[in-house]
């Protein structure tokens, strides 16, 4: 059937309308969703009518659907599983990709797509101090950029030794040593598993999660051949990260690939307060990090960085009849990321960095890391509460005593749905854990959080003594 502007017009106005009731309600609702995904199973579960429904009627229909199972994530006390916010720009322009429907693989098919990409990788280069001739993609979030990254590891590190991975593929190629911190992301595991490089070798870490580099002297020389080390900016609990000067060192004197798993503590590059926790961070050859965590774009959007674009467009390029590449430029979008059809997820990007300027990105950061040292300093002042991290970045890690305790207040905290604080296990301990990642978060936001854990070891206390 032929599309008609209007049938548009009055979809997306509902759209835009139930979005501005859904932003407007964050302020105030409780934090979790009212119901699971069982019960709202039932509710979408309706059979699939014969005829064609009114758009309108249809997203009228979601949005009501929808809303017992949204969670406040955007909220400014959302403190769950490093998950950012969304910045007013970038919202703005992923409504707009979404409008415009163009599939960025090619510079020739989608040139302001290719554009605005190009230009906010540049900016994110000069931003984070990384070199200015590396190869920015944008990929699904920081598990797709590990893997591109590590893929462009496992090519150069294979080059190095003579083997033709593109035409003999992995049977039969000398064994890549993958060494990591004891403390590391799973993501990186996930990407090793995908790549065929099996389980990587453990190096210790301190009590904060970063790596020991006297351990990955050892480690790396009781093994010989190809080898790749993953370096980690922003442990998932303390938030610190990895001595990449020194450990990146070591790897490139034994010939190693140097991987950066940055999901949201690569940004503290940025800020002229916390750039030193990344010392030595260019030094390193490949960086993953995610735009939709600490630069606050929509989900979902990662960056993969990788300092040899030839290496990068070999693992991932290919030249077919009916494509048009682009041969003399700085090469296609779809040669950087494991994608040939794809959203534009840069232009958000280019969006959020257009809108906040070097100033504002630095800002941004150093108020998430404000706020993370705000509520550590709250739980200081509370009894029988102790925080076990460093708070250098935006991670708070908090035990309330024994596991049980924990773990009952946890959820105490959750079921109060004033804020949304994640629980984990770290150091042999159940903690809860907050992670400061909207840039909407403010002492407001703080203050009503750290009463609702007030609230909640009252109701666990009081139950517990009677």
């Amino acid at each position: 059937m032929p599309a008609r502007p209007g049938e548009y017009r009055e979809a997306l106005a509902r759209a835009q309308e139930h979005s501005n009731r859904w932003i407007d309600s964050l302020t105030s609702r409780p934090i979790g969703p009212r119901q699971g995904a069982d019960e709202l199973l039932a509710s979408f579960s309706t059979p699939l009518q014969d005829k064609p429904m009114d758009a309108a009627t249809v997203v009228d229909e979601l949005a009501g659907l929808a809303e017992p199972g949204l969670m406040a994530v955007p909220s400014g006390r959302f403190f769950g599983w490093v998950m950012g916010g969304t910045l007013p720009a970038a919202m703005a322009a992923d409504w707009l990709v979404s409008a415009w429907d163009q599939n960025a693989a090619l510079r020739y098919a989608t040139p302001a797509m290719a554009a605005a990409e190009e230009t906010a990788g540049r900016w994110l280069l000069e931003l984070l101090e990384l070199p200015s001739t590396a190869d920015v993609g944008f990929t699904t979030g920081a598990t797709g950029s590990n893997f591109v990254g590590l893929a462009a590891a496992r090519q150069a590190v294979l080059d190095g030794v003579g083997w033709d991975l593109v035409a003999d593929g992995l049977s039969g190629s000398p064994r890549i040593n993958v060494f990591v911190g004891a403390d590391r992301h799973a993501s990186v595991d996930m990407a090793l598993k995908y790549l065929g490089l099996g389980k990587p070798i453990e190096v210790a870490a301190d009590a904060q999660g970063r790596l020991i580099p006297d351990a990955l002297a050892q480690a790396m020389d009781a093994t010989s051949g190809p080898a790749i080390l993953c370096l980690q900016a922003g442990n998932l609990h303390s938030g610190d990260s990895d001595p990449f000067a020194e450990a990146a060192d070591l790897a490139h004197s034994r010939g190693a690939w140097v991987h950066v798993d940055g999901a949201f503590g690569l940004w503290a590059a940025v800020s002229r307060k916390h750039r030193h926790l990344v010392a030595g961070l260019a030094s390193c050859d490949s960086w993953a990090t995610d735009a939709h965590k600490t630069l606050n774009v929509p989900y979902d959007c990662g960056v993969a960085i990788v300092t040899r674009p030839e290496i990068l467009r070999n693992v991932f390029g290919v030249h077919t009849s009916y494509l048009v590449n682009d041969e003399q430029g700085p090469g296609d979008p779809f040669e950087k990321v494991p994608e040939f059809s794809r959203r534009a997820r840069g232009v958000p990007v280019w969006a959020a960095l257009r809108s906040l300027g070097k100033t504002g990105v630095e800002d941004l950061v150093d108020g998430l890391v404000e706020q993370a040292q705000a509520f550590a300093a709250g739980f200081g002042e509370m009894p029988g509460v102790e925080v076990l991290n460093d708070v250098v970045f935006t991670q708070v890690c908090v035990s309330f005593g024994s596991d049980e305790r924990t773990r009952g207040i946890t959820e105490r905290i959750i079921a109060d749905g004033t804020a949304w604080m994640s629980g984990s296990h770290w150091a042999g301990r159940d903690i809860l854990r907050i992670s400061v990642s909207n840039w909407s978060t403010d002492g407001n936001d703080v203050a009503a959080a750290l009463a609702a854990v007030e609230r909640a070891i009252a109701a666990y206390d009081s139950r517990n003594a009677a």
